[in-house]
């Protein structure tokens, strides 16, 4: 229930399990009149819708027919949703309890594409992550846990585990706090990330192609996948110096094309097939720091420039960086502990980033971030009616 302020509080659920962990099955009475529950969130520097799994279609066709009409896609605008026409704000997480006993929720996110009708689930996102403890205590699946709770969560899309843990002062989620993170203009309360099983989340591989360089038109890539499948190239190498802002990367249709080209031939060396309509893998092209950082750069999603930096695919940078052969290491100035400052478009991203380089291949040790997250609101969303014209079928 809601406090004075408005704000919720537990009333009593246990720590998991008092919610239904079953999808819906009835699905001609989701989306229709009465509206879905939904919470809208920023998560770091992303914004998405965050539904409980029992509020969504158990049906995967379902569900994304839904999730399309409610984030308003396929349109750029997305005028008729209530999503924000990016990639970064055209994001939805599902969160139920978990039933693994290593975990307490299960997240499984979605990209919902914007001019496309395409939902993917090949792909993690860290950012939302950052908002699915505080969101599992704002619906009852986790107690409160002192001032300070945190919570195990099962990375669906590809099996990993992660922590969260958040403030939680008098038994509610605290989204007020000092902590700035590039990209978002106000601070918030931080929370902090920590990540394992991260290598191969994508591939099943650290590196995917087993190399740390291959080539693909006729420039020197390092494929690789510690949380997120990345190609990372040298900017140079695609005519540009890296330092470019956002606006001059997205009016550059030349080179969007050498990076669809670059990321789906990858995407076949990577094992993951034809790439050409997914979402991953990224691209991430890297220059040298110019502000203080490790290693400067510049991230496509997957050919639309990003405005800073994923968090898992920052980890994945700084993995190739640390790579003794790989593309970035020529350019990375790396600190002597595991935190590394990457350098984006809107500002900096540090991450902590521990590989075991005496194994063959390497092997990644553990990761972690600082992100903050905010409800923004929490209500009903009503979809638009099936068929393109509005009319209901």
């Amino acid at each position: 229930m809601a406090d004075d302020n408005g704000r919720q509080v537990w009333t009593g659920a246990t720590d998991i399990g008092d919610h239904d962990r079953r999808p819906r099955t009835d699905v001609t009475d989701i989306g229709g009149d009465d509206g879905v529950r939904c919470m809208l969130m920023r998560g770091g520097t992303s914004k998405g819708a965050y539904f409980l799994a029992g509020d969504l279609p158990g049906d995967p066709r379902e569900r994304d027919d839904l999730l399309l009409r409610i984030l308003g896609s396929p349109d750029p605008r997305q005028i008729d949703g209530i999503g924000g026409a990016h990639p970064l704000t055209s994001k939805v997480a599902v969160v139920s309890p978990s039933a693994d006993p290593r975990a307490d929720l299960d997240y499984l996110f979605l990209q919902v594409a914007v001019d496309e009708p395409a939902v993917s689930g090949r792909q993690n996102c860290g950012n939302l992550l950052a908002g699915v403890g505080p969101f599992a205590v704002e619906r009852g699946l986790v107690r409160p846990r002192g001032d300070d709770t945190e919570v195990r969560i099962r990375l669906v899309n590809t099996g990993g585990l992660a922590t969260a843990r958040f403030p939680t002062p008098g038994g509610r989620v605290d989204y007020r706090g000092g902590t700035a993170i590039s990209g978002v203009p106000a601070t918030a309360a931080a929370v902090v990330l920590g990540f394992e099983d991260t290598a191969g989340s994508g591939t099943g591989r650290l590196l995917p192609t087993g190399r740390e360089v291959d080539v693909i038109d006729g420039i020197e890539v390092t494929c690789v996948d510690n949380g997120m499948p990345v190609v990372v190239a040298a900017a140079e190498d695609l005519g540009i110096t890296g330092y470019e802002p956002y606006e001059t990367l997205a009016a550059d249709a030349g080179l969007r094309e050498r990076v669809q080209s670059l990321r789906v031939q990858a995407g076949k060396l990577m094992g993951l097939g034809d790439v050409t309509g997914e979402a991953v893998p990224k691209t991430t092209l890297v220059a040298p720091p110019r502000d203080g950082g490790a290693l400067c750069t510049r991230t496509f999603i997957p050919v639309r420039p990003h405005t800073a930096i994923g968090v898992l695919g920052a980890v994945s940078v700084v993995t190739a960086a640390l790579l003794p052969h790989g593309v970035a290491r020529r350019f990375a100035r790396l600190p002597e502990g595991a935190r590394v400052d990457v350098e984006h478009p809107t500002g900096h991203l540090e991450v902590e980033v521990e590989l075991d380089l005496s194994t063959s291949p390497p092997t990644a040790v553990r990761a972690a971030n600082v992100r903050t997250a905010r409800k923004l609101f929490d209500g009903t969303v009503f979809p638009r009616p099936r068929g393109r014209d509005g009319a209901r079928r």
